[in-house]
């Protein structure tokens, strides 16, 4: 059996769906399902055993799963909104849950895949896994920064099979219940849609206007990458981004193309973001490669012509 966290939710929902690709269906879902109507039909046409309300589940463990031969855990819940200024909150959500379920994982021996995240970095270039480069901005960057550092402090490489997936920027289907936290890809199609421009920001940070770059990868190959770490016998804190970094100038321009129609307005930088946003990120890769990761990284514009695809049909 395989469990994933977060399962309704963006990249959960995709992860079910690759699994269920490679013929795995017998897999036990975790969620917060209150209120969350729009984010359960992510689970449209997928297969899998059971659904799970996360509260429940963490706290009945060793009940729900006893006797179930659990093969890898592939831990994606969190709280992902990174102007949230709850800490209590995330560090209880994306913290001492992730700990929970680690130990339990490192207990019985399951291999345990979880979600970081590149915000870790902060506004540091230099993006090499390692404590010299991580910067965070914002307090849901800080929690995903402890339970990096929590991991490494259990020295794991030789007893249990660890992996923490660095996530730059995420596009892809089903990230619609996100709302403000979904991808400039996602907004973008709306307002030109809606009012034939896009809204990008002014200059800020050093960069001109709708210059800020980020490191955007597509659903899909970080789902590849998941998939692939269940298969091997490797520890470690690893980047997951294309190594390409795209403006949003850029993104833009593709997205017109795309429509064949639209221009881009540029409104001013806020001010509640001037200390916590990340104006430019690219994934260092060369560990994720060192390991032989070769695959291909889907372009920005083939990505974006996917998504566009999906959301316009």
């Amino acid at each position: 059996m395989i469990i994933v966290t977060g399962a309704a939710g963006f990249i959960g929902s995709n992860l079910v769906k690759g699994l269920n690709k490679i013929g795995i269906n017998d897999i036990l879902l975790v969620d917060n399902i209150k209120n969350k109507k729009n984010k359960i039909t992510n689970l449209k046409k997928l297969k899998f055993v059971d659904l799970i309300d996360k509260n429940y589940f963490i706290n009945n463990l060793n009940k729900i799963l006893k006797n179930k031969n659990i093969k890898t855990i592939f831990h994606q819940g969190a709280c992902t909104d990174t102007l949230c200024k709850d800490a209590e909150y995330l560090f209880s959500n994306n913290y001492e849950y992730s700990k929970t379920l680690l130990e339990f994982s490192l207990l019985n021996k399951i291999k345990f895949i979880y979600a970081s995240s590149a915000s870790v970095y902060g506004n540091n270039i230099k993006t090499e896994e390692q404590y010299d480069n991580e910067f965070p901005l914002n307090m849901y960057a800080f929690s995903k920064y402890f339970f990096d550092n929590y991991i490494r402090s259990l020295n794991l490489k030789n007893k249990n099979k660890v992996v923490g997936l660095r996530y730059f920027n995420v596009y892809g289907p089903n990230e619609n219940h996100k709302n403000r936290m979904a991808s400039c890809i996602l907004h973008f199609n709306k307002q030109l849609l809606k009012n034939s421009s896009l809204r990008l920001f002014a200059g800020s940070g050093g960069f001109d206007n709708g210059d800020q770059k980020r490191d955007f990868i597509y659903v899909d190959d970080v789902v590849k990458i998941n998939l692939w770490f269940m298969k091997k016998n490797i520890s470690g804190i690893f980047n997951v981004g294309t190594g390409r970094p795209n403006s949003f100038n850029e993104v833009g321009k593709n997205i017109i193309n795309w429509h064949n129609k639209g221009k881009i307005k540029y409104i001013s930088f806020p001010k509640k973001l001037e200390n916590t946003y990340q104006h430019y990120t690219k994934a260092n890769l060369k560990n994720l490669r060192k390991i032989g990761y070769n695959y291909k990284f889907t372009s920005i514009k083939k990505g974006i012509d996917y998504y566009l695809n999906h959301l316009n049909s």
